[in-house]
């Protein structure tokens, strides 16, 4: 069975938060809101067995505004795609781009290869009427039914195979009797679907118990070629091993392909099943499975279900909307839920792991060489596919010369257009909250290149804070109030680019360990008024007194205790352009201002103790 949600944004371009519900004229229009999903469930109710069956969306890219040329050439392709059987031959596949402007929309629609070319004119029918309502406003869609598929974009997307986003979906829990069987039908159906280059559509059959068959299909977009189907379908069958081998069904879906099984034969009118392979030795039967109906009894059941289930979570929604207000009212808080990654050892790899993955670093697997190494590709056990940099065993003494100060300088100023970049002008506010040195590629050019996004976080609209519960990230880069309190904002990215630049300056790292920590030493240096001792010795011969003190002076501002007293990264940029710009005076930084004022200091694992 699959359980399906809808929800309904109030208003897409502005987040509704529990405080906002909290207000009589939200509260009340929630409760209007409530009986008119309740009018619309018993609609649907009426229609399922008619209706076609949603499964998933993505909603992905910026938004459009309304009465643009881009609405104006999205409205004319989803009309040519809705009408798109008197226009081809072709009646399962159809692909169109509407172009005003440079830039235009580009959009495909795929239907599943064993529905009749029928079913296919009404999944059209019904997915561009229903796209522009499941995601509102956005630039970039797709939009997945049991029968059909539909996608369109500001970006070309025809001919070009997409990985990413993937979602699966799992159903009720299972047995794990038949996972042989499953991953030799999935292969089989793979190797079909590939070799099929008119559809690149294949479903099958395998023995499961005595009285009940596995029954599993694959597809890719008509648009890509054979051999990016079958990567795509293979990257899928890996996931799909991942989350669903013991399970009565599942499917992973990705804008380029889709793989699924269920142990009832859930096919349309006009799939061709090859014939079983010969039957296996008899087993105990398994008494979780469905009948030979099963598709049939499953439509049943939602019919019946469905509604009673969006009903009940709708006054759920309602009663948790009530007591949160009931307990902002009497003081009390409400728990968030805490990051997923608890350490970031989980993100990391030994070497035997490693070595598999590249080969042990095959020259066939060598995707360039940088300043520091060599980059390779892998592939890890589950399918996901990585990029390796090893790092030259005398990289550091011997390219530390070639880092001289004209480049350091453009590294500085790089990595500070890199955060503004995730900070104000991306779709969507990006907080890195682990920047330091490793996390920093160079190219060929040594452009600087900000890596490693496994703990960054989404800021939404209007948000400037984040709290968490569990801190992750690198000490000595972190800011006091993200190390001791779980607050992170652009302003803890702030503070860890003010200490990689005076890293950058002075060649050493900025670790704890050590009597003097770097930020209490640059710190004293300032205040003695001998800053430029902090520069490495090998630059000491050939540098630009001005930009090292201007760079010196802004890795304190940076790094400064008190949050509002850091600049934002706009500033910064502005600051390292602009020798017009007069800069404030830094105040202390707070391993400094601790060991001075407060008689504390950070050790290297983040405990905050009494100095002795």
């Amino acid at each position: 069975m699959i359980w399906l949600m809808q929800v309904i944004s109030i208003t897409p371009n502005k987040p509704l938060s529990l405080e906002h519900l909290c207000k009589p004229e939200i509260s009340m229009g929630l409760f209007g809101l409530l009986f008119f999903a309740f009018s619309y469930t018993l609609v649907l109710h009426f229609n399922l067995s008619t209706a076609q069956t949603h499964v998933t969306e993505f909603c992905l890219g910026g938004n459009y505004t309304t009465n643009s040329t881009f609405q104006a050439d999205l409205s004319i392709l989803l009309s040519s795609i809705s009408n798109y059987s008197t226009l081809t031959n072709n009646t399962k596949y159809f692909n169109n781009t509407v172009r005003s402007n440079s830039d235009g929309v580009y959009g495909l629609f795929q239907c599943r290869g064993d529905y009749t070319s029928e079913d296919c004119k009404k999944c059209a029918k019904t997915a561009t009427e229903e796209v522009t309502i499941r995601c509102p406003f956005k630039k970039e869609s797709v939009l997945f039914y049991d029968e059909c598929l539909l996608h369109y974009s500001d970006k070309p997307v025809i001919s070009t195979m997409q990985l990413d986003p993937t979602v699966d979906t799992r159903d009720i829990s299972g047995t794990n009797q038949f996972t042989p069987r499953l991953n030799e039908l999935m292969e089989g159906i793979v190797a079909r679907a590939v070799s099929n280059s008119s559809s690149l559509f294949a479903v099958g059959e395998n023995y499961f118990t005595s009285s009940n068959n596995i029954f599993g299909l694959a597809q890719c977009t008509q648009d890509i070629s054979r051999t990016d189907c079958g990567r795509c379908l293979n990257r899928s069958i890996s996931q799909l091993s991942l989350c669903c081998n013991t399970r009565e069904g599942g499917r992973v879906i990705k804008p380029s392909c889709i793989v699924r099984f269920e142990i009832y034969n859930f096919f349309g009118p006009e799939a061709i099943i090859p014939a079983l392979p010969p039957a296996p030795p008899p087993s105990t039967p398994n008494t979780n499975t469905t009948n030979g109906q099963g598709k049939k009894s499953s439509k049943n059941v939602v019919i019946i279900v469905l509604p009673t289930v969006i009903v009940v979570v709708l006054l759920l929604l309602s009663m948790i909307t009530i007591c949160f207000c009931l307990c902002k009212k009497k003081g009390i808080n409400i728990v968030k839920n805490v990051d997923e990654i608890s350490s970031v050892e989980s993100l990391q790899f030994n070497c035997d792991t490693v070595r598999a993955a590249t080969e042990d670093f095959c020259d066939s697997n060598k995707l360039g060489e940088g300043g520091f190494g060599l980059v390779y590709k892998g592939k890890l056990s589950n399918g996901k596919d990585i990029a390796v940099k090893r790092l030259s065993r005398n990289a550091d003494p011997v390219k530390r010369s070639y880092l001289d100060w004209e480049r350091r300088y453009k590294i500085i100023g790089g990595i500070a257009r890199g955060l503004l970049y995730l900070h104000e002008d991306s779709h969507d506010r990006i907080i890195h909250r682990d920047l330091k040195a490793s996390n920093i590629l160079l190219d060929a050019q040594m452009n600087p290149k900000i890596s490693d996004f496994g703990v960054a976080r989404l800021f939404v609209v209007d948000q400037t804070q984040g709290n968490t519960s569990r801190v992750v990230g690198t000490y000595g880069y972190m800011s006091p109030e993200y190390a001791m309190h779980g607050q992170y904002s652009v302003k803890s990215d702030v503070f860890s680019f003010g200490v990689l630049v005076l890293e950058i300056i002075s060649g050493q790292k900025n670790n704890s360990e050590h009597v003097e920590d770097l930020l209490s030493y640059a710190w004293r240096q300032w205040e003695e008024g001998i800053a430029l001792e902090l520069i490495e010795p090998t630059l000491r011969e050939c540098y630009s007194r001005k930009e090292v003190m201007r760079c010196i002076h802004i890795g304190l501002l940076c790094a400064q205790e008190d949050v509002v007293r850091r600049p934002t990264m706009a500033s910064v940029v502005l600051m390292l352009n602009s020798y017009s710009v007069t800069l404030p005076l830094p105040t202390a930084p707070p391993l400094f201002a601790s060991r001075k004022e407060k008689g504390t200091w950070l050790d290297n694992r983040g405990a905050w103790n009494k100095h002795n």
